[in-house]
C-alpha cells in the first residue's frame, strides 16, 4: 500500500508539473551562492531523442525541428518523474525563455546545476557554449544575444554516450542522463563573483573571506563583504589586485556561535562587487584530529572535541527520480532520517551531492563526507583530466558546506587498475598519481580531512589522513577481526597501505560495513539486524577503531541492506517487542552497554549464566559520577507465554570517555525450555536512560510446567502435505514450508487417559504465511554486475529472505481437527527480523543463510473436550490437525529449535 501510494504521489506530482501547475525544485538550487535576481527553468521542456546523431547536420538548433515529446526538467531522461523513457544516448531540449527588462543593467547566464555528459547551448540557433562532465555546474552568457522582454528560443543538445573514462560511479542504479539539477537564469553584475569562499578559524574567533573572479582583474577591485551576527551586521573589504582573480580579508567573529551537531548555527553573508550581490552563508566549525581523551587512539574532531563517527553510506538515489529528488522537503527528510536513528553523518557514495542536500546537512547539523564519483575504465589521460577537473570543481562549489568534513578521491580502486592477464593491476605509477590527487585536494582545501582511496579488498592506501578501510562480514566474525585491525594499528605500520606508504598518526575507520556482501555471494534481502547487533557489540568493545559507517542509508535496486526501503517506506527490527523503549538509536548511543561477541547463547534449565559487560562513552558529557544499570530476565515458555524473572541492579563510576569491562552478571536460568532475553538499561542521576542493549538464551529443560501436559510431533513429521506450488524443509526440518494453496497434516498421539481430567485441551502451534520466492523456485541469476547495477529481485540471492516491512503477504488459513473445521484465521505476513531469534541461533556458521530470522506467529486453537474424547477413540489415540492455506498465501511451520518460540505442533493439556 505504502509503495502505490509513492508512485501516486510521485505521479499526481509529475503531472502537475507538465501542465503548468508549478515547477519542480523550485527553490534556489544553491542557498550557498545565490543572486536575488533568478529565473527556474524547471518544468515542462520540448524534448527529441537524436538516435543517428542527426541533429547537429539537420541544424535542430534553429529550433525548427519539432520536438514532440516533453520532458519534466531537471529529472533524468529514463526516469519516471522525467516523464520519458531512455530511447537514445543523445537528446535535445527546447524552451521559449523572456528576459525581463529591468535585466538590461546586468550580464544574463543561463546556469546549469548538472548535466551528464557533453551539453551544448544555442540561443535562437546562436551557440553560446559547450560543457563537458557530469556532476558540476556551468553557465553560459546570453547578454550579447538577448531581445528583452521577447521570447527566445533556447536549445539544449546533451551527449550521454558512454565512455569509459568519464565518472559514472554507480549510475547503473539510475541513469543521471541529461539535465538532472536544476537549470536557470541569473543576472549578474558587469563584474561579477565566480565564486566566495569562508574559512572559519574557531581558535582565534575569526573567518577568512575569499573572493574569486572568473579572470586576473584588469585594474584593481572592491568586494564589500557583510556577515550577519547576533550582536549584529560586520562590514570589512576585499581588494583584488590588478592581475589576481583572488583576493581574502579576516574577519573577527565576536562571541562567536559554533557550528555544532546539536546547534548547527549559520551565519548569512553577502559580498558585493559594483552592482554584483552575491548571498551565502558558513558555519564556525573546526576538522581536526585530536587523541580520545586518556588514550594514544587518534579520532577525528569537531570544534576540538572527539567525535566517534556512526555513518550510513547513502548512495543517494530515489526510484523514480535516480539522482534527482521529487522535492526539497524530501531532501530534507533525507538528512531527518539519519539524524532519526542516532546517525551523526552519511558518505554521501560516488556522487556529487545536489547542494540543496548539503544545504539541509548543514541547517539541521549531520556531518558528510563527500565522494568523487569514479570511472569504470583504466587511469589513462582522459580519465586523470576528467578526476581531477570534477574534483577541483566540487571543493570549489561546495566550500563553505560546514557539515562537509571529508573528501574521498577514490572509492576501493575502482578505475585506477590497468586491465591485463592478471585482472587488473594497481600500478605504482597510478599510486603515486593518487598521491598526488591527495595533494591537489589539500592544496584547495587544507580545513577538511582527505582520503587518497577509501580501501577494500586487499588494496591499500597511499598519502591519506583517515586510515579507513571497508569489511563485509557475518555478525560471528566482528570480534575477531576487529582485535586484528587494532593490532595492527600502529604508526609505522604497513597494514592497510601500499608498498612504500605507511601509517603515521591517521584516525583508523571503518568506511564500509555490513553483512550485504559477508555471506557467500551477498546477501539479497535479509533482516540485517542481527549482524548489525553482533557488528556494534564488537566496534565498541575496540575503541582504538574511531568510528564506522554502515553499508547503507536506503535499499538500491540490487542491495536491500538499508535502514529504509527503496521507496524510503519502514523496515522493522522487532527491538521494541523485545525490550519496549529500545530502538535503532541505542545501538548508536553514546553510552554503550555491550555484552561482548555473543548475542545468544544455549543454556539448561536452572544454570547460572555469567555474563561479560563492557561500557563503551563515546561523549565528554558530564553525566554524574555514577550510573545505574538495571537488568532483568523475561523467558517465553514452551507455551509462548511470558515469565518475569531475575531483576536487579549494580551502579556503575562513570567519568566521560570511559572504556571499561564492569563486572559481569550472573542470573540463573528458569527450569522449563524458553526463550530468555535478558534486557540491559543505563541511566544517568536524574534516571534518564542514556543506553539499553540485550541478549538472549536458549534454554532447553526436560521439566514440564505445572499442570501442564503437551504431545508434540517435529515439524517435519507430517502425515501428508499437498501444496500447489512447491513444499520444502530448512536445516533438516527444522521448518517446514508450503506455498501456494495446499495443506499440512499431522497425526498428534494423545493417550485418552491424558485428558480424563483435562480443564482445557488446545492445539498450539508457531505459523506463518510462506511466500514463494524467487530463490526458491531456483532462478538465482549467477555473475550479476552489482557495482553497475544489475537488476534482480530482493529474494532471488540464496542467502536473502525479505526483512519485514510495511509490504505484508498475508495468508488465510483453516484449521481442521479430524475432518471438522475448528478455525479461519488471517497469518499476516512472512516476517523475518530480530524477533526470530532461534532461526538466527541455529544458523550454521558456514558463510550461508538459510531463512535466517524467519519467524511466525503463535497459533492457539482450543477444542471442545468432547470432539477430542470422540477423535481419540475412533481415530486409535490420534488426533489429526489439518493446516489449510485457502488463498494461495501458503503456511511455514515452525519447529522448537527455530522461529519465536521453543515449541513444536502439538496438543496442550491444562489440568
Amino acid at each position: 500500500m505504502a509503495k502505490i501510494k509513492l508512485l501516486f504521489i510521485a505521479l499526481l506530482l509529475s503531472f502537475g508539473y507538465m501542465n503548468g501547475q508549478g515547477i519542480p525544485l523550485p527553490e534556489h538550487p544553491r542557498p550557498d551562492f545565490e543572486r536575488s535576481e533568478w529565473t527556474n527553468l524547471n518544468g515542462k521542456w520540448s524534448f527529441k531523442f537524436d538516435k543517428d546523431d542527426k541533429g547537429l547536420e539537420q541544424d535542430w538548433k534553429d529550433g525548427k525541428v519539432s520536438f514532440k515529446k516533453a520532458i519534466n526538467v531537471p529529472f533524468p531522461w529514463g526516469s519516471e518523474l522525467s516523464g520519458v523513457a531512455d530511447e537514445a544516448d543523445i537528446a535535445w531540449y527546447k524552451k521559449e525563455i523572456k528576459v525581463d527588462e529591468s535585466w538590461k543593467d546586468k550580464r544574463t547566464f543561463v546556469v546549469i546545476g548538472a548535466s551528464d555528459w557533453e551539453t551544448t547551448v544555442w540561443l535562437d540557433g546562436v551557440k553560446l557554449g559547450t560543457h563537458q562532465g557530469g556532476y558540476t555546474p556551468f553557465s553560459f552568457e546570453l547578454t550579447d544575444h538577448i531581445t528583452y522582454g521577447r521570447s527566445q528560443q533556447l536549445v539544449i543538445r546533451v551527449d550521454d554516450v558512454r565512455r569509459d573514462f568519464t565518472l559514472y560511479g554507480k549510475q547503473g542504479y539510475g541513469n543521471a542522463r541529461g539535465i538532472w539539477q536544476t537549470i536557470y537564469l541569473e543576472a549578474r553584475g558587469t563584474q561579477y563573483l565566480d565564486a566566495l569562499h569562508f574559512t572559519p578559524d574557531i581558535d582565534n574567533s575569526k573567518v577568512v573571506a575569499t573572493a574569486y573572479l572568473v579572470d586576473d582583474a584588469q585594474a584593481d577591485q572592491t568586494v564589500t563583504v557583510s556577515v550577519e551576527t547576533e550582536s549584529g551586521p560586520l562590514n570589512k573589504t576585499i581588494t583584488i589586485p590588478q592581475g589576481s582573480y583572488s583576493g581574502s580579508v579576516s574577519i573577527e567573529i565576536p562571541n562567536q556561535h559554533l557550528w555544532s551537531l546539536d546547534d548547527p548555527y549559520l551565519y548569512d553573508a553577502t559580498a558585493q562587487l559594483g552592482n554584483d550581490v552575491v548571498k551565502s552563508y558558513f558555519g564556525m566549525r573546526k576538522i581536526s584530529v585530536k587523541n580520545m581523551p586518556g588514550t594514544d587512539y587518534p579520532y577525528i574532531s569537531l570544534n576540538n572535541e572527539p567525535i566517534y563517527l556512526q555513518l550510513a553510506l547513502d548512495q543517494s538515489y530515489h526510484p523514480e527520480g535516480f539522482y534527482t529528488f521529487p522535492s526539497d522537503q524530501f531532501i530534507k527528510e533525507e538528512i531527518l532520517r539519519s539524524k532519526s536513528i542516532g546517525l551523526n553523518g552519511i558518505r554521501t557514495h560516488i556522487k556529487v551531492e545536489v547542494p540543496r542536500k548539503l544545504y539541509w546537512a548543514d541547517k539541521l547539523g549531520l556531518l558528510v563526507m563527500s565522494d568523487l564519483p569514479n570511472s569504470w575504465g583504466e587511469p589513462e589521460r582522459k580519465m586523470k583530466a576528467e578526476s581531477e577537473y570534477t574534483l577541483r570543481e566540487m571543493v570549489k562549489r561546495d566550500f563553505n558546506h560546514p557539515s562537509i568534513f571529508s573528501w574521498i578521491v577514490f572509492n576501493e580502486t575502482w578505475g585506477l587498475k590497468h586491465d591485463d592477464e592478471y585482472g587488473g593491476r594497481y600500478l605504482p605509477s597510478t599510486q603515486n598519481w593518487v598521491a598526488s590527487m591527495y595533494y591537489l585536494t589539500k592544496s584547495l582545501d587544507s580545513t577538511r580531512l582527505v582520503e587518497d582511496n577509501s580501501i577494500c579488498c586487499g588494496y591499500g592506501h597511499t598519502e591519506t589522513d583517515i586510515n579507513s578501510w571497508h569489511s563485509y562480514l557475518p555478525g560471528y566474525k566482528w570480534q575477531e577481526f576487529l582485535q586484528q585491525v587494532s593490532d595492527s594499528t600502529y604508526a609505522g605500520s604497513g597494514y592497510d597501505f601500499e608498498d612504500g606508504f605507511y601509517q603515521a598518526n591517521q584516525p583508523n575507520i571503518n568506511s564500509e560495513c555490513g553483512n550485504v556482501w559477508g555471506y557467500d555471494g551477498s546477501t539479497g534481502d535479509v533482516d540485517w539486524s542481527w549482524d548489525y547487533h553482533k557488528m556494534m557489540n564488537a566496534f565498541r568493545d575496540h575503541p582504538k577503531i574511531a568510528g564506522w559507517l554502515y553499508t547503507e542509508h536506503h535499499d538500491v535496486i540490487n542491495e536491500w541492506n538499508g535502514y529504509w526501503k527503496f521507496d524510503r517506506s519502514e523496515k522493522f527490527t522487532g527491538l521494541e517487542q523485545i525490550f519496549p523503549g529500545m530502538t535503532l538509536s541505542d545501538w548508536h548511543s553514546k553510552v554503550y552497554i555491550s555484552t561482548g561477541g555473543e548475542i545468544s547463547k544455549s543454556m539448561k534449565g536452572g544454570e547460572q549464566a555469567e555474563v561479560p559487560l563492557t561500557i563503551s562513552v563515546m561523549s565528554g558529557e558530564n553525566l554524574g559520577q555514577q550510573l545505574t544499570l538495571k537488568y532483568k530476565l523475561t523467558a517465553t515458555d514452551y507455551l509462548g507465554e511470558a515469565h518475569e524473572g531475575v531483576e536487579g541492579s549494580v551502579q556503575v563510576p562513570y567519568q566521560p570517555w570511559m572504556q571499561k569491562t564492569i563486572d559481569p552478571i550472573k542470573v540463573t536460568m528458569p527450569d522449563y525450555s524458553s526463550v530468555a532475553a535478558l534486557t540491559l538499561e543505563l541511566s544517568d542521576a536524574q534516571g534518564k536512560v542514556v543506553g539499553r542493549n540485550f541478549m538472549h538464551f536458549i534454554i532447553d529443560s526436560e521439566e514440564e510446567l505445572s499442570g501442564i501436559t503437551t504431545h508434540t510431533v517435529s515439524a517435519k513429521d507430517f502425515k501428508e502435505a499437498k501444496w500447489s506450488a512447491k513444499s520444502w524443509d530448512v536445516l533438516d526440518g527444522k521448518k517446514v514450508n508450503g506455498a501456494g494453496k495446499g495443506k499440512f497434516v499431522y497425526a498428534i498421539e494423545v493417550p485418552k487417559k491424558s485428558i480424563r481430567k483435562a480443564k482445557e485441551v488446545y492445539f498450539l502451534a508457531e505459523l506463518s504465511a510462506k511466500e514463494l520466492f524467487v530463490k526458491d523456485q531456483e532462478q538465482y541469476q549467477e555473475d550479476q554486475d552489482f557495482m553497475k547495477g544489475s537488476r534482480v529481485s530482493n529474494s532471488s540471492n540464496p542467502n536473502s529472505y525479505p526483512m519485514t516491512d510495511e509490504t505484508l503477504y498475508p495468508s488465510e488459513i483453516e484449521v481442521w481437527v479430524n475432518g471438522k473445521k475448528v478455525k479461519s484465521m488471517t497469518l499476516t505476513d512472512d516476517p523475518a527480523d530480530h524477533r526470530g531469534v532461534l532461526s538466527w541461533h541455529n544458523q550454521l556458521r558456514d558463510g550461508k543463510l538459510r531463512e535466517a530470522g524467519s519467524y511466525g506467529y503463535l497459533v492457539k486453537v482450543p477444542m471442545d473436550l468432547d470432539m477430542v474424547t470422540s477423535a481419540l477413540e475412533s481415530n486409535n489415540n490420534k488426533i489429526n490437525v489439518e493446516l489449510r492455506s485457502v488463498n494461495g498465501g501458503g503456511i511455514a511451520v515452525y519447529g522448537k529449535d527455530f522461529g519465536r518460540y521453543v515449541l513444536d505442533p502439538g496438543i496442550v493439556i491444562v489440568d
